[in-house]
């Protein structure tokens, strides 16, 4: 169960947008990714131009976000989107379709995270930076889980590489989301899910 479409998205909320853990999403958690992905991708660097940069696109993320789930916006537009109406957007924009059909703002956002998971900017995600992704989220009690969901999502090319390109990442986010079967073969993009 921890790998169904479902607890899939609702992991993309919980950890990736829903920075303040207050169960939905706002444009405050949008502000907040931003400067979190500034920080990250400079290694601790925050300059104006790379935190502009990143405001740009976590509030253009969060404006075509609002525009594909806030279906309660009228008349009463309450500014934030739940879980349920984040997986209908989900459903949507992403089912069954490939990275390129993607909405912009989200393929700008998966690459922006790309790059923070990528610490050492040499444009392949190893092991060991899919580990420090993996624990600063979940709680994990033996290394091999987080390596053996690793491993998973390999294929030949990248294993001869090292690690997951930005090309191959794209891929696998888009299966992510777009599958809906539990036995999807991105399902460990993130890691170890729990339920």
């Amino acid at each position: 169960m921890a790998y169904t479409w479902d607890n899939r998205v609702a992991f993309v909320v919980r950890y990736l947008y829903d920075i303040d853990n207050n169960g939905y999403l706002d444009a405050h958690d949008f502000q907040c990714l931003a400067l979190r992905a500034c920080v990250l991708e400079g290694k601790g660097d925050c300059s104006a131009a790379r935190l502009q940069k990143s405001q740009h696109i976590m509030m253009s993320l969060w404006e075509e976000i609002a525009q594909l789930a806030d279906f309660d916006k009228v008349p009463d537009y309450d500014g934030m989107i739940s879980v349920d109406e984040f997986k209908q957007a989900v459903k949507n924009s992403c089912v069954g379709k490939k990275y390129e059909d993607f909405p912009q703002a989200m393929r700008a956002f998966i690459e922006a995270n790309f790059r923070m998971i990528d610490i050492n900017s040499d444009g392949v995600m190893g092991v060991e930076e899919y580990r420090y992704d993996c624990v600063q989220r979940m709680v994990v009690e033996e290394i091999k889980v987080i390596d053996d969901a690793f491993n998973s999502l390999l294929n030949d090319d990248d294993r001869k590489l090292g690690g997951l390109t930005l090309s191959r990442y794209q891929e696998l986010f888009a299966l992510f989301l777009g599958d809906t079967s539990e036995d999807c073969p991105a399902k460990h993009l993130f890691g170890p899910l729990e339920l």
